[in-house]
């Protein structure tokens, strides 16, 4: 299960939307976020889809990489559907047996809210497998600089999520490995009481918590021997510029938002 965990990982390419800047690919997600929550219809929903997956052919990401990255949230997707389905009243009553009631207002906003979560996952997979950490980051605090003026540590603030993503498989793999190390010991952690497989993870987490201080210790000696001093006076190998490609890519997130309004106030 921890290896099906893609979020924080990058596939180097050269497409279209590899090239594109990565302030384009971050603000081109608000939209489609925003898209994604106006979109109340199967004609609107299939209109966000469609550009899912037009991006994703764009950027050459194997769908098996996107829907492997899907499996640790499947539990979280499946009580989210059941919750929508058995507690939303409204509509045609479907099935009535015993307590258990289904509306068909319920089994709409179950598939909505499920579509919901699976179109943001995948939007925030996009983002990651086509932006390195490094671009991230000069992305972020980029798109941030105006807080600079209120005297917020931008450049600090983009660091941390930028090593925070940057560190997300390498913590998975630790996990991964520890865990081999305490079942070649004979630790279970699949059978007994919930209250027992809760003791047996101590530990896993134990020595995960010494692993990460360790390499946030290592890591930020390595920074004080580059003599690292944050964001002032810095500069970069690569400038961020907008392109054409940018604009293009702009212009079809706002026929993407565009296309859903208007579905949305036609009710369609």
């Amino acid at each position: 299960m921890l290896k099906d965990i893609t979020l924080g990982q990058y596939f180097p390419g050269k497409t279209v939307v590899h090239r594109l800047d990565p302030r384009t690919k971050i603000l081109l997600l608000i939209v489609y976020i925003v898209a994604v929550f106006l979109a109340q219809s199967f004609l609107s929903a299939g209109l966000v889809l469609a550009f899912l997956i037009a991006v994703t052919l764009l950027g050459r990401i194997p769908f098996k990489s996107m829907t492997r990255g899907l499996k640790p949230m499947l539990i979280f997707i499946v009580f989210t559907a059941v919750l929508n389905l058995f507690y939303t009243e409204g509509g045609t009553l479907l099935v009535e047996w015993k307590f258990i009631h289904i509306y068909s207002e319920g089994l709409r906003k179950s598939f909505f809210m499920v579509l919901r979560i699976l179109l943001l996952v995948c939007g925030a997979f996009l983002l990651t497998y086509t932006t390195s950490p490094i671009a991230l980051t000069d992305a972020i605090e980029r798109l941030l600089n105006p807080l600079k003026k209120l005297h917020v540590p931008v450049h600090e603030f983009a660091m941390m999520m930028s090593i925070a993503l940057r560190f997300i498989p390498t913590l998975i793999e630790e996990t991964d490995k520890i865990i081999s190390a305490q079942k070649a010991r004979g630790a279970d952690f699949e059978t007994g009481s919930l209250i027992r497989r809760a003791k047996a993870l101590i530990p896993i987490l134990v020595p995960l918590f010494v692993s990460a201080f360790r390499r946030a210790d290592e890591l930020a000696t390595a920074m004080e021997c580059r003599c690292y001093h944050g964001g002032e006076g810095r500069t970069r190998m690569k400038v961020l510029r907008f392109a054409r490609l940018d604009y293009a890519a702009f212009a079809a997130g706002a026929l993407l938002l565009a296309g859903v309004i208007i579905l949305r106030h036609f009710g369609l």
